[in-house]
């Protein structure tokens, strides 16, 4: 750096430097979605991830935790959220850009309000509807824990049609979505 006054411009030397900082890009985010209830471990690639302050999930909204691997690399937990938005990277340089590499969206949970018949054969079988939200994506639709559906088609989102495994007593009927926690219903 040099200034000029009346008597000339100043000599560069070491003590002058000033080190210009390239601002973060975000280029992809790894899964793309995630729980609503947040807890998704999310691997955030791009450049300049040197001295990073701030991983955020939209606005205002910052990861819980978040890991830097390298200047190409980042790994953060999601915080709870809503809607499809903006993973930022916030270091030295400024916060990135915002574009269509960076979006993440958060996955609502489903719930179960209702299974029809309760009741059906020990020896599995039986075919189950079971109304809720947000079956979009359902991954598993569970008897009691461990106890996987022998067969399930959704129907749309607030729709599924299962067929019971064998199993004994009163257990919870759960559905699975996009890595949400599941919603159960007696």
């Amino acid at each position: 750096m040099t200034v000029s006054a009346g008597g000339g411009t100043t000599a560069t030397n070491a003590s002058d430097k000033f080190t210009y900082i390239a601002a973060p890009t975000v280029t992809g985010v790894s899964p793309t979605s995630g729980s609503a209830a947040g807890g998704t471990t999310v691997g955030i690639t791009g450049t300049n991830f040197t001295g990073v302050t701030a991983v955020d999930f939209g606005p205002g909204n910052p990861a819980t935790l978040f890991t830097v691997n390298n200047a190409g690399s980042i790994t953060a937990t999601s915080p709870a959220g809503t809607g499809t938005v903006d993973v930022t990277v916030s270091a030295g340089g400024g916060t990135t850009a915002t574009n269509a590499s960076d979006k993440f969206t958060y996955i609502a949970a489903p719930t179960v309000t209702g299974v029809s018949p309760t009741s059906g054969s020990a020896a599995g079988g039986t075919t189950v509807g079971i109304t809720g939200t947000n079956f979009t994506g359902v991954t598993a639709v569970d008897f009691g824990p461990g106890n996987p559906a022998t067969l399930f088609t959704v129907n749309n989102a607030g729709s599924i049609t299962a067929t019971s495994p064998a199993g004994t007593g009163t257990v919870d009927v759960t559905v699975s979505a996009g890595g949400a926690r599941p919603h159960q219903r007696q």
